[in-house]
């Protein structure tokens, strides 16, 4: 028979959070518990912690807001819809919209949605210019108007598809500059550029999101926010390392949260070289301990997270693997070549979010919302097929 004093009892979100409510609750980021796991076993961790932050700061082009605008009198059902010159969704009935991160003027491409969002973030006035054919109930054609966050009913951010499940390492083996969404890629693997936080990252601290799903607590670009289903080309990959961590690209998730209540410290509109404009999102996300399973899985080291090193400039081929510990070093080795690797995502930034995210749960101020639905365990991706 099994030696019950050999396990840890495995606690439960309320059991937690009413720790957290008496403000005896331990909580660590995922950095420090990393630096833990060095003398300590996940079974002692998991005896020690309750809460582990992790966080991410990058660009997310999936992103984006849902504003309503309030009816104008006489009223316009809104069709062709332009914020500061850039063209925005006019398919949400009268008087919504969905300012996409990546919307934009072709004329003007440096500035699109996502400078739009943060422009509103600021309090910024934006001018809104909209048209409609004119209908018995809704007779006006044309409206030129300012607003601001303020004079507006909501402004909502929901963004499809956020905080990757580790993501590839770009390089470029040709001889001719690419410019990518990773960024400039300068000919023959003289640079590599990355997009994650390693071991500070959500979705690598919870491989198998048995924490987050439809409805877990999230810090949200400053503010308070909510994942509301699995990101889209969300895929459970199987090529794991022995770690149990995806090698490339897999898991994503679909975030929620009140626009008006965020700061620009945590999202941030930018230009990426000749590919657009993107969003740079700040997430940060609690994992309870709630047993030794995940004690383990949140003790993963940098140098044990692996990724993909992918030619872009040559049909994105795979050219073979590294870890977050080198590609922090400044320099990794990819078939003989050293290569100057630099970051697209902030750690700076995903530091700072993982330790404002654990004074609120210290304080109090933060509790722990249990998933109403996992995320979904088999999947795979379809591929889009057409002729130019």
């Amino acid at each position: 028979m099994s030696n019950p004093s050999l396990f840890v009892k495995m606690k439960t979100y309320a059991e937690i959070n009413e720790k957290i409510k008496k403000g005896t609750a331990v909580v660590l980021t995922a950095e420090e518990v990393s630096e833990m796991a060095k003398t300590l076993s996940p079974k002692e961790i998991a005896e020690k912690v309750d809460v582990v932050t992790t966080a991410t700061f990058g660009a997310m082009c999936s992103s984006g807001a849902f504003l309503n605008f309030g009816h104008a009198n006489p009223p316009i059902r809104m069709e062709r819809i332009e914020l500061n010159g850039v063209r925005v969704s006019g398919g949400l009935a009268a008087v919504d919209t969905y300012v996409g991160a990546t919307d934009c003027n072709p004329s003007s491409p440096a500035y699109g949605g996502a400078h739009i969002i943060e422009d509103l973030v600021n309090g910024k006035e934006i001018a809104l210019e909209a048209w409609g054919k004119g209908t018995d109930c809704y007779p006006r054609k044309h409206i030129k108007a300012i607003i601001t966050k303020d004079s507006i009913n909501e402004a909502i951010l929901y963004n499809p598809r956020n905080a990757y499940q580790n993501y590839n390492v770009a390089t470029n083996t040709t001889d001719q500059i690419k410019y990518t969404y990773m960024g400039t890629l300068l000919p023959k693997m003289r640079n590599a550029s990355y997009s994650s936080a390693g071991e500070l990252s959500p979705l690598l601290n919870d491989p198998e999101c048995r924490t987050i799903g439809l409805g877990t607590h999230i810090f949200l670009c400053g503010t308070e926010g909510y994942v509301t289903w699995n990101g889209t080309q969300f895929h459970s990959t199987k090529a794991v390392n022995e770690y149990g961590i995806p090698t490339s690209n897999a898991r994503t998730i679909a975030v929620i949260g009140d626009l008006k209540n965020m700061t620009t410290k945590y999202l941030r509109g930018a230009y990426i070289e000749k590919y657009g404009v993107t969003l740079y999102v700040g997430i940060g996300i609690p994992i309870p301990v709630l047993d030794e399973d995940m004690a383990r899985r949140l003790s993963i080291r940098n140098d044990q997270i692996e990724t993909t090193v992918v030619d872009y400039g040559n049909g994105n081929q795979p050219l073979g693997k590294t870890n977050y510990a080198a590609l922090q070093s400044g320099t990794i080795e990819i078939n003989g070549h050293k290569v100057r690797t630099a970051p697209l995502s902030s750690l700076a930034k995903a530091r700072e979010i993982a330790a404002i995210l654990k004074s609120w749960i210290r304080k109090g101020d933060f509790l722990l919302s249990e998933p109403v639905r996992p995320m979904p365990v088999h999947t795979s991706l379809k591929a889009l097929t057409g002729e130019d």
